[in-house]
């Protein structure tokens, strides 16, 4: 009867205060859950049986106080609502009920925890694996608890997905034949492989499983939501990651601090408080199994600057330092610094949801909501509205736009990234409303919302200069910002951080681009257009493309702003593009229509930034198509070049500037490509289907469906098919409306004479064409050229013709090259890898007199030999201004076709580049080619490879290379008083190429090394051995070649193949390779 009494006594006590808990914690009744012992069962059946969060709050502690009986005091509810990181309900209990305040002397939680720790300390003694399990349990339950529920909606508590429901992709591509690293292109890049989970990574194809992944995505890209659910699986031994460790360690690296130890990190982050488990034990489990733990590293962007300094714990991690056996998966936005410390195994890039999987998420969406009809609609609005369908794979935007669709389907049709973004925001409002129960305005938003989100966008243009994403709750509460307000809204979150030791809490936003346009839009509104400039502080391109959606909203937000930010565009692009000396334009150009394999890492990176720069500009057009953007737009570019097939977002933009943009401005200006991904497809075997071609011709007739005056286009359609003449009839017919095509590609597209003939019938539509490319096409063979000839006088203009790989023998050489003499400004001809042979190579040579403007001439793998050259040579002597010459690959030219071409060198005195791999050549033409090169005064490349010199040809060739030519001697007479060259030097030569001579040993190898440093403008360098046995380079020699590289300060590429070296000489050349400050290329 006593013990009743009591119980009763007890329960009364308790209960009194479960109605206030209930209503203070609502939402985090799990957390509250997880720290009174609840298994995930458990929380699951309260959670299906009552209707609202509430009620689950009330259910719970019901259920606590049945199960615990007079061990259900309110000391340990309070206790575990701390541990929840529940303060704030604890102080209001104090506060509503004094009696609280004064601490009683009954067994807490705390006591139970140092007993537990005690006990846990006894156990790992005793038992050793046991310890391990009990550790276990508690990683397993405590990610459960944290990581399987997510409430997105903020203004529906019934609203809950689990990250079942919110999954990536991650896109691979395979880099060589170990190991994998990631395009880095993106969604619509096509390179790759696309898995649903990590995996693949550890195929039994590879030689060994990776040690550490990097997986790259930009903020809001999803980077920790897959982090998460890879816990959660790991943990439940879903995937092969789980399978293969046994402990499952997530770090948040934001809430790691300086000087913190691995095993802090996990006791703080990784296991629930009231388990018993301290430092120590930890330490001693990680030991014991290190080669079955994983490392699951989120956010290495975000951790603190104190904390990824050398020596600090998570950088000692990453490179061995710290348990070197165990395996790491780490999350980071591009070109955070992860490679640092580590060099990753395999590198992964966030892509988002796929097609697939958004319109599975629609339609998951509208039939929960029972309007699966509504779902079907979206979907097919998707696959059209492309600013849309490029946000939708981010889980939780696209979760928005159902929200959006739900509401009014016209209002994700806007056009516009900001009118999509205002039309969200509008639609959260209007929601608020009607939750409080407030009027909405019809004209503008009510003014509390409205001054609470000018105040969050102002912290938001903060937190992005600073490239962050969170806002501290607590600076936020220093501004007098109403968040709670904001809360309501749904346009933040609050985030409570993973430590428990020293939690805190920060406001996130629903997705990046939320805070960017809250930015943007505060930037428009608050600011005066100087004010804008200041904020931005906009001092390079690549600043401007790091805030790219952030100048897009600022623009879309407002005219005066759009002027001020495109006024400062504009600079930049007269600084960086238009005035710049170092700004290679013509390869730029070309590197963003067809990009190659193979560039050096700065051109690439010109190329991109170029590329992008141009498309912000176009996206911001699109945002304000009026004529003051449209006016800057225009001066701020020398070519507008854009991909159609990659940049389909663009084209409505491009279509107005054309349309609008004045005449003058088009001079010199637009260059479009339809090639999807020619790089890729250079690598692919089989048909090469890259675009779809009334895809491809519905884009170019729409663009040109009407004359435009002044229009210069050149257009490149590689790599796609032309299946029928009618095909190539309808391209003709859509180039009428160009007023000048200068140049047109068409390699690789699949030409036969039938389908070449009305293109070249065309071509007195296109008189004034300058480039034409089309290589790569064997079917045109000699009847082709039969047909391209008759086309050749609508053309007169022409001035670079590529005819490379198209099926020409000599019969068509003969009949074409009489057509060509008219070709009065033809520079640049092309005939490679046709059997054009030594016979029809007359008629060739005939013709090229005429032909004075030539300046680059390519006849690899034309079948020439020794009679051939001596027949070119007569031909050749005239052509005074050629720069370029390459005859390689043309195995019989031989000693004596060398010896023809040197006695006509003194003739050449322009030429820049001369390609002579692959011909035969040894000793005995090399000293003809050695007597003539002083003549060769602009030398700039010189290619001798893959033929059968010795050591005394390549070695007086590098000697006579070495000595400074008249022009250098003109150029730079204090060349011999300079501290950084040899007393002899030429400064004129960039790149040699000498390697796989097959007469070439260690000792001839080993002497070019000595001499190479007079040599000093150097960009390429190629001394392979010959192959099999590799050459040997003694540490000598191979010392002075590291001795040699900081006197080749332009160095890019070094190729070494084939060549053996001992240990410290091996050693020394390393390392001075990695000392190189332009070195990238080492082979």
């Amino acid at each position: 009867m006593a013990m009743a009494e009591g119980r009763q006594s007890s329960d009364t006590g308790v209960r009194k205060y479960f109605f206030f808990v209930k209503e203070e914690v609502s939402s985090d009744w799990k957390d509250l859950a997880f720290h009174l012992d609840f298994r995930r069962s458990d929380t699951d059946n309260i959670a299906g049986r009552n209707r609202d969060d509430k009620a689950r709050c009330m259910d719970l502690l019901e259920e606590w106080l049945k199960c615990n009986g007079e061990r259900a005091t309110i000391e340990v509810l309070m206790e575990a609502l701390s541990e929840a990181n529940l303060q704030s309900t604890v102080d209001g209990l104090k506060n509503k009920y004094p009696e609280l305040k004064t601490p009683k002397a009954s067994c807490s939680r705390q006591e139970r925890r140092r007993e537990d720790e005690n006990r846990f300390s006894e156990t790992e003694e005793a038992e050793g694996p046991s310890v391990k399990d009990v550790f276990q349990k508690a990683v397993k339950k405590y990610y459960e608890l944290k990581l399987t529920y997510v409430k997105p909606l903020i203004w529906n508590d019934n609203f809950t997905l689990t990250l079942s429901d919110i999954f990536t992709q991650l896109e691979l591509m395979q880099t060589d034949e170990k190991r994998l690293k990631t395009s880095v292109k993106g969604p619509s890049s096509g390179q790759g492989t696309t898995l649903d989970s990590l995996d693949d990574l550890f195929n039994p194809k590879y030689s060994r499983a990776p040690r550490c992944i990097l997986i790259e995505g930009e903020a809001g890209g999803g980077k920790t939501t897959f982090l998460s659910k890879e816990a959660l699986d790991a943990v439940s031994r879903t995937t092969e990651l789980g399978r293969r460790h046994d402990i499952i360690l997530l770090i948040r690296l934001r809430d790691v601090r300086e000087d913190e130890t691995i095993e802090e990190m996990v006791w703080d982050q990784c296991v629930p408080a009231t388990n018993g488990v301290n430092k120590e034990s930890i330490g001693g489990i990680l030991e014991k199994n290190e080669p079955h733990v994983l490392f699951l590293l989120d956010g290495y962007d975000e951790l603190q600057p104190e904390a990824r300094a050398a020596k600090q714990a998570i950088p000692n991690l990453l490179d061995g330092k710290l348990y070197p056996g165990s395996t790491i998966v780490i999350t980071s936005r591009p070109s955070a610094g992860v490679q640092h410390f580590t060099r990753p195994d395999c590198q992964v890039h966030i892509v988002g949801f796929s097609k697939e999987h958004v319109e599975k998420y629609v339609r998951q969406y509208f039939s929960n909501i029972e309007i699966p009809e509504l779902g079907e609609r979206l979907t097919t609005d998707l696959r059209v509205n492309r600013i849309v369908a490029d946000l939708v794979h981010t889980p939780i935007f696209l979760l928005l736009v159902c929200v959006l669709w739900e509401e009014d389907q016209e209002m994700i049709s806007t056009g516009t990234m900001t009118g999509l973004y205002n039309n969200l925001l509008a639609c959260l409002v209007r929601k608020y409303c009607k939750r409080e129960g407030l009027d909405m305005p019809t004209e503008a938003l009510p003014t509390e919302v409205a001054d609470s989100l000018l105040q969050l966008g102002k912290l938001a243009l903060e937190a992005l200069l600073k490239n962050e994403t969170l806002l501290d709750l607590t600076q936020v509460e220093r501004e007098n910002l109403n968040w709670e307000l904001l809360l309501k809204l749904g346009v933040v979150s609050l985030e409570v951080s993973a430590s428990k030791w020293h939690p805190r809490k920060q406001l996130d936003f629903s997705h990046k681009t939320m805070q960017e346009f809250l930015a943007g839009r505060y930037l428009a509104h608050a600011l005066t257009n100087q004010g804008i400039v200041e904020s931005l502080r906009l001092t390079s391109v690549s600043k401007a493309l790091e805030l790219s959606n952030l100048l897009q909203f600022t623009c879309g937000c407002d005219s005066q702003a759009a002027q001020a930010v495109m006024d400062e565009l504009g600079k930049l692009s007269s600084k960086e593009f238009l005035h710049s000396e170092t700004f290679e334009f013509e390869e730029i150009k070309d590197q963003c229509v067809t990009p190659a394999y193979g560039v050096k890492p700065g051109l690439w990176k010109s190329a991109e930034n170029y590329e992008m720069f141009l498309l912000l500009c176009l996206n911001i057009l699109n945002e304000r198509k009026e004529p003051g953007v449209l006016q800057a737009v225009s001066g701020a570019f020398p070519v507008i070049i854009m991909n159609l097939a990659r940049h389909k977002k663009q084209q409505a933009a491009l279509q107005y500037y054309l349309e609008n943009v004045r005449s003058s401005h088009l001079q010199n200006k637009v260059i479009l490509s339809t090639v999807r991904n020619p790089v890729f497809q250079l690598f692919q075997y089989g048909p090469t289907h890259t675009f779809r071609e009334d895809e491809a011709f519905q884009y170019l007739q729409q663009l040109f469906d009407s004359p435009i005056l002044g229009l210069q286009l050149d257009l490149e359609m590689s790599y796609g098919k032309f299946g029928t003449p009618d095909q190539t009839a309808r391209l003709v017919a859509v180039l009428k409306n160009v007023s000048i095509l200068r140049a047109l590609y068409l390699s690789s597209t699949g030409l036969t004479p039938s389908i070449i003939q009305p293109l070249v019938q065309g071509f007195r539509h296109m008189s004034l064409l300058e480039e034409l490319y089309i290589d790569n096409n064997q079917d045109l063979g000699d009847a082709g050229m039969d047909v391209l000839k008759l086309g050749l006088a609508s053309v007169p203009h022409i001035a670079v013709l590529h005819l490379v790989c198209i099926g020409m023998t000599a019969v068509g050489m003969s009949s074409l090259a009489p057509y060509m003499r008219h070709l009065a400004g033809l520079r640049e001809l092309d005939l490679s890898c046709n059997e054009i042979g030594d016979t029809e190579l007359e008629s060739l040579a005939e013709i090229l007199p005429a032909l004075t403007a030539m300046r680059v001439l390519v006849l690899k793998i034309t079948h020439i030999s020794t009679t051939g050259m001596r027949t070119l040579v007569s031909a050749l002597c005239l052509l005074t201004r050629l720069i370029k010459l390459d005859i390689s690959m043309n195995r019989s030219i031989g000693d004596r076709g060398l010896k023809y071409l040197a006695n006509i060198l003194h003739h050449l005195t322009a030429m820049k580049v001369l390609n002579l791999s692959m011909t035969g050549i040894r000793d005995r033409g090399i000293s003809s080619l050695v007597k003539a090169l002083p003549h060769l005064v602009q030398l700039q490349v010189l290619d001798v490879s893959n033929n059968n010199i010795g050591d005394s040809g390549i070695v007086s060739l590098v000697e006579t290379l070495c000595q400074p030519s008249r022009l250098d001697m003109e150029q730079n007479p204090s060349c011999d008083e300079s501290p950084t060259t040899d007393p002899h030097c030429n400064t004129t030569l960039q790149e040699l190429y000498i390697g796989r001579n097959s007469g070439v040993t260690g000792a001839g190898l080993g002497r070019v090394a000595q001499l190479i440093s007079a040599l000093p403008a150097l960009t390429a360098l190629a001394m392979s051995g010959p192959g099999r046995p590799p050459a040997h380079l003694s540490d000598t020699a191979a010392m002075a070649l590291a001795e040699t590289l900081p006197r080749l300060p332009a160095l890019e590429r070094l190729h070494l193949r084939d060549i053996s070296m001992q240990p410290a000489g091996f050693q020394a050349m390393t390392q001075a390779a990695k000392e190189h400050p332009t070195l990238y290329n080492l082979g």
